[in-house]
């Protein structure tokens, strides 16, 4: 069984191309052509990709300004170079459409190798990666969706002679049908977990960062009282955005919203300026991530179960952070479920982006005033022309619920436990 990777390219787009670049994306959602350009539904183990345009950011100072750039996400099952293979056969008259314009793209006529090595070159590492469960490849999401019908369709047919029986008995029937269905034989054995060294890894990972902070802890001690002096002076002097999002900003983001049972959501901020906040935002960031492998990575983000993946990182020299998720239900629900349940962790990530909502001590204040976050993240959301999803039409409820259908079918169950496993149908 695979593990997920999060794939991010990127690569600077001349002013010039800009509105052409645009114009495919938007041409692509809106003819429905986008499945033929990108046909990411052939690229083997991608469960979520998208593509989409990042603007251009203001200089400041000496500083000059951020350009404009091409920005390909997808989260795939593990490993990289066979779905960077897989991506330049199944969609290279997109990638030339879009990433063709930028320097040093191989031309129509080089090998796939070139393309591949180019597009290497421009892959972005993340900052912090959710996967809502860990290991879960799609196939598997698939083939459990698939049993779940087929034993729906057998209750279908002969639910009214079982109605009658014990639920012990139910069960041994659904048992008989699926094990007489040979093309549903993978279902006897549960999925095997995720390859040895990448376990070994992350094992590794999870017992390493903490012993490094035990070492490094009297020197954090020392440290804590002039950070948070820091932090209260510059919280201080925060100048929030009051500026609310245009009309035309918000029709074309809702262009691309609420299409299938799931979202995508991608925005952009500048980081505030000087060291400090830099700093700060890159430590939030690193225990972000620690969280998000080792600890809420079996469906639920600090309370929060609707999203399938989300990904946070850094471009222009981390000037700029890209925040991108995949969720369930709509923009609105997503922003009062993240309100409700961790605004502290949206406070202690992006109250460190220009703009943002005044907080206190960090975590305090920001996302709780509701009307100025919801703002706030309208305005630096960009929108999202191409998306796929391989299952569209899949909540992470059900797919969990798949998933418990397939581990209960041929375990041992006492009788509530069995009560419980029908209740899932």
């Amino acid at each position: 069984m695979p593990h997920q990777l999060a794939v991010t390219i990127r690569a600077a787009l001349p002013a010039v191309h800009v509105d052409e670049v645009r114009r495919v994306l938007s041409e692509a959602h809106r003819e429905g052509t986008a499945r033929e350009l990108f046909p990411f539904a052939e690229v083997t183990g991608t469960h979520f990709a998208r593509l989409v345009l990042v603007p251009e950011g203001p200089g400041g100072g000496a500083r000059a300004a951020m350009p404009a750039s091409v920005v390909y996400m997808s989260e795939v099952d593990a490993p990289l170079d066979a779905h960077l293979a897989a991506l330049v056969r199944a969609a290279g008259e997109g990638l030339e459409k879009v990433f063709g314009h930028c320097a040093g793209y191989p031309s129509r006529t080089a090998p796939d190798a070139a393309r591949i090595a180019w597009l290497t070159s421009h892959l972005i590492p993340c900052a912090a990666f959710y996967v809502n469960t860990v290991g879960r490849g799609r196939r598997q999401i698939l083939r459990e969706a698939e049993l779940h019908e087929a034993i729906e369709e057998f209750l279908d047919r002969d639910g009214a002679a079982l109605a009658k029986e014990s639920p012990q008995h139910i069960h041994a029937a659904i048992r008989r049908y699926v094990s007489g269905r040979e093309d549903l034989a993978w279902a006897r054995t549960p999925p095997a977990p995720p390859a040895r060294g990448w376990r070994a890894r992350r094992t590794a990972h999870l017992i390493a960062v903490p012993l490094a902070g035990l070492v490094f802890l009297p020197l954090l001690l020392i440290t804590l009282p002039l950070w948070a002096a820091l932090l209260r002076w510059h919280e201080r002097r925060d100048v929030p955005h009051e500026a609310r999002p245009r009309r035309d900003h918000v029709r074309e983001l809702a262009t691309y919203e609420d299409h299938v049972t799931q979202n995508p959501f991608t925005a952009v901020g500048q980081v505030k300026p000087g060291r400090f906040r830099r700093a700060t935002l890159s430590a939030v960031l690193f225990v972000v991530d620690y969280g998000v492998r080792h600890v809420f990575n079996r469906g639920d983000l600090a309370g929060v179960k609707t999203i399938h993946f989300a990904r946070w990182l850094y471009i222009d020299g981390k000037r700029r952070v890209v925040f991108a998720s995949n969720y369930d239900g709509s923009l609105e629900s997503y922003m009062d479920d993240f309100i409700d349940k961790v605004a502290w962790g949206l406070n202690a990530v992006f109250s460190n982006g220009q703009g943002y909502p005044r907080t206190r001590w960090l975590v305090r204040g920001g996302a709780e005033d509701e009307l100025a976050f919801k703002r706030y993240l309208r305005c630096h959301q960009v929108p999202t022309q191409v998306w796929y999803s391989a299952y569209d039409d899949m909540t992470t409820h059900n797919i969990e619920t798949n998933a418990r259908i397939r581990a209960g079918l041929f375990a041992d169950l006492g009788p509530a436990e069995t009560e419980a496993w029908l209740a899932l149908l």
